[in-house]
């Protein structure tokens, strides 16, 4: 698969983590909107070390 194809599904994921907490801190889920901002952090340093490595 091509970097350009993995930055982007990795992207989308770091998108879809903060909707989700977005719809789960209105479900009042702070636990869970505290995890999924947090992975929406590890997802985004791993695109970012990725992007590192490919020397892009």
């Amino acid at each position: 698969m091509k970097y350009e194809h993995k930055a982007f599904i990795l992207a989308l994921f770091v998108i879809l983590c903060y909707v989700a907490v977005g719809i789960a801190i209105g479900f009042q889920q702070y636990l869970l909107a505290g995890g999924l901002f947090l992975l929406g952090f590890v997802i985004m340093g791993f695109g970012l070390r990725l992007k590192r490595k490919q020397g892009l």
